[in-house]
């Protein structure tokens, strides 16, 4: 998140929009819940997130605007908070209890994530509400689920992660090294992607019944599908993937794809070129660098012009194929180790040949690619009169506009316009 000074090709919020306007949501304010009531928002969902007396303790986590904490200045509560207006209430008293149920019976979307059991220990019951709203949908987001052993075992993110499997995945070809656990908040993030689906897809089935759901996500669980073959070359084969530095996990090593460019940046190489075309390009680039005569194995190159290219199912059928598809990786290691990153990157895309680049996150603002996707999104904070670039939409749909339409509320913002909705559907 940063400053934003006038830069003309960042996305500016338009707001109103969204495959989920008219839905309403009203979330209790916690660290599991809040990434997935900015991403309902974000869709375009009206959301009240509901934060007890003084504010909820994400606002108390920095970093902080310039540098001086206080609860309106943390920028982990200005993410997760995005497109969503803000209400106190106290529901350990009677009279902020029935506000709540008083949203609830014109919502469509109850999103928690309370230790099991204590909402009905404050007598919000599942059963009641549901006999009072039929077609309400609550979304519950714990460790672990809501029914079980370890439903009440206590947790971190980093527990979470290493339980589930991700760091085991996660690190580096030197196996001295320890596993590396994904920073970013991965276990809330990925436990949100699931409560949005499941949220969206409980919808669908309410517009066809009349029926509310109850949406239990299990961020072990969720965390747990992440791991890709992980899990299921145990449970399959009884096989342990190893880690491997950039790349996916794999009980067989393969080739590294992470090359060191002239720079001192990274690019990562992908697969290696398959069609005649591509190994064409790959001449030329190398002989336009003036490499192509030292590289050792060029008639491997030319070989796989006259072949046609190489198809990847003659990998494990053909050893000449293997040469060559490795030959084709090394070409474009030797070409990646004479460029600057970002003029290998550029060389490549031209060339219609899979490579990527490591960018910091700073970078990540700046990049035309970004920006072309609309990623770098300018939120004006008319609070302070400022101006700051967010990260946007995790993926980008062709015809669901899925924008930022607000910064995060202040504490007790939206109180007056909060309780005279109440106050009508009294």
């Amino acid at each position: 998140m940063t400053q934003d000074a006038g830069n003309d090709d960042t996305n500016h919020v338009v707001a109103g929009e969204g495959p989920l306007r008219g839905i309403r949501v009203v979330e209790l304010a916690s660290f599991h819940g809040a990434s997935a009531g900015k991403l309902l928002g974000d869709l375009g969902a009206e959301v009240v997130v509901v934060e007890p007396p003084g504010g909820h303790a994400g606002r108390s986590v920095g970093p902080f605007l310039d540098d001086t904490p206080s609860r309106e200045t943390s920028l982990w509560w200005w993410n997760y908070n995005t497109s969503k207006k803000g209400v106190v209430l106290d529901l350990e008293t009677g009279e902020d209890r029935n506000t709540l149920r008083d949203l609830l019976t014109e919502s469509d979307i109850f999103l928690e994530a309370e230790p099991p059991g204590s909402l009905e220990a404050l007598g919000i019951d599942r059963a009641e509400l549901r006999h009072g709203v039929p077609g309400l949908v609550w979304v519950s987001i714990s460790p672990f689920g809501r029914s079980g052993n370890d439903k009440d075992r206590p947790t971190t993110d980093l527990t979470l992660m290493a339980g589930a499997g991700p760091v085991w995945n996660c690190g580096y070809d030197d196996h001295s090294l320890p596993p590396v656990r994904g920073g970013g908040n991965q276990s809330m993030n990925v436990a949100a992607i699931h409560a949005v689906l499941g949220a969206m897809v409980a919808l669908v089935h309410r517009d066809a019944t009349g029926e509310g759901q109850h949406v239990d996500i299990n961020m072990h669980a969720a965390l747990n599908v992440t791991t890709e073959v992980g899990s299921y070359s145990w449970l399959v084969a009884r096989e342990t993937v190893r880690r491997q530095t950039g790349r996916h996990a794999s009980t067989v090593p393969t080739a590294p794809t992470q090359v060191l460019a002239s720079d001192g940046n990274y690019v990562v190489l992908g697969f290696p070129p398959r069609s005649a075309d591509d190994y064409r390009s790959i001449l030329a680039w190398l002989d336009d660098l003036g490499l192509g005569d030292s590289f050792a194995d060029r008639v491997l190159l030319e070989m796989a012009v006259e072949r046609g290219g190489v198809k990847i199912t003659e990998l494990g059928q053909d050893p000449v194929a293997m040469e060559i598809w490795n030959a084709g990786r090394g070409a474009m290691a030797e070409i990646a180790t004479h460029l600057p990153a970002q003029e290998c990157f550029d060389g490549f895309q031209r060339r219609g040949i899979v490579c990527g680049i490591v960018n910091t996150p700073e970078d990540l603002l700046t990049d035309e690619h970004s920006i072309a996707r609309g990623f770098p999104v300018a939120v004006n904070h008319d609070d302070i009169g400022r101006t700051f670039t967010y990260p946007g939409a995790p993926v980008k749909f062709g015809r669901s506009p899925w924008r930022i339409s607000s910064r995060a509320p202040r504490v007790d913002e939206h109180r007056a316009e909060v309780m005279e909705r109440v106050r009508k559907s009294r």
